[in-house]
């Protein structure tokens, strides 16, 4: 191998290398956020976000975690954590609303604040699951403040991602609300689009001039096929015919 194919395959590697270290420096950073995972991001549908608390303050244990749910949802339900105790902090709503099932509601939920039985200790992850209906605003990033309060400071997960700029290093947990599928009924385009070239029992040809015409307006090969079919049956009818006239002469 010459010493300019090896040269060359060095730089790649070095560049291979580079890149890697970039990417997983970036995801690195990314997990060590307090973060929102969605199961589902579809405006009006009901989600489970689950909060993901990775470490702690600076290598101090965290003892408590509050979530500042977004304007526009109104009743958050938060699960049981058998190592945290649960709290639903509320605020007036002015004017009052009404909910989906016709409650009249006057306060809201404000925050979820999660409190430790026994601080986590840093390098140690935990989660917490709240159930919620995501508002109807297609586009729009919904942003879950959070205070992370441990035995020594706190984290303000607070600042709010600019699209083109930087990360900030405290970013607020966050999702964008998207629309819903245009295929409501969980049938995809090419098979709905199958079962309509099928005709039904009432709309079945019945006569061979029928078939004719049905495998004539056919499109693509299937037309095509049907044709051919067709015609090779007509022909074997005719061979056929021929053969048993010839067997019958003297």
């Amino acid at each position: 191998m010459s010493k300019s194919l090896v040269r060359a395959g060095a730089r790649a590697a070095v560049i291979l290398a580079g890149v890697s270290a970039l990417s997983l420096g970036g995801a690195l950073a990314a997990s060590a956020h307090v973060t929102v995972s969605p199961n589902v991001t579809t405006a009006g549908s009901y989600a489970l976000l689950t909060f993901g608390v990775p470490h702690g303050c600076d290598g101090s244990p965290t003892t408590k975690v509050a979530i500042k749910i977004p304007v526009g949802i109104n009743a958050v339900t938060p699960t049981v954590n058998p190592s945290w105790d649960v709290q639903k902090v509320m605020v007036p709503l002015t004017p009052a609303v009404t909910d989906s099932h016709g409650n009249q509601l006057t306060e809201r939920v404000d925050q979820i604040v999660y409190t430790a039985r026994t601080p986590l200790p840093d390098g140690y992850r935990d989660a917490f699951v709240l159930s919620l209906q995501i508002p109807d605003v297609v586009g729009q990033s919904l942003e879950f403040p959070t205070i992370q309060t441990c035995e020594a400071g706190e984290t303000a997960w607070i600042e709010q991602e600019v699209q083109g700029q930087e990360e900030p290093a405290h970013p607020a947990p966050a999702f964008e609300v998207t629309a819903a599928s245009t295929e409501g009924d969980g049938h995809s385009a090419a098979t709905t689009q199958a079962a309509a070239a099928v005709p039904t029992i009432s709309e079945a040809p019945t006569s061979g001039a029928e078939v004719a015409t049905t495998a004539a307006t056919g499109s693509g090969a299937t037309g095509w096929v049907a044709i051919i079919g067709l015609v090779a049956g007509v022909l074997g009818l005719v061979v056929g015919g021929i053969a048993l006239a010839r067997s019958r002469r003297p």
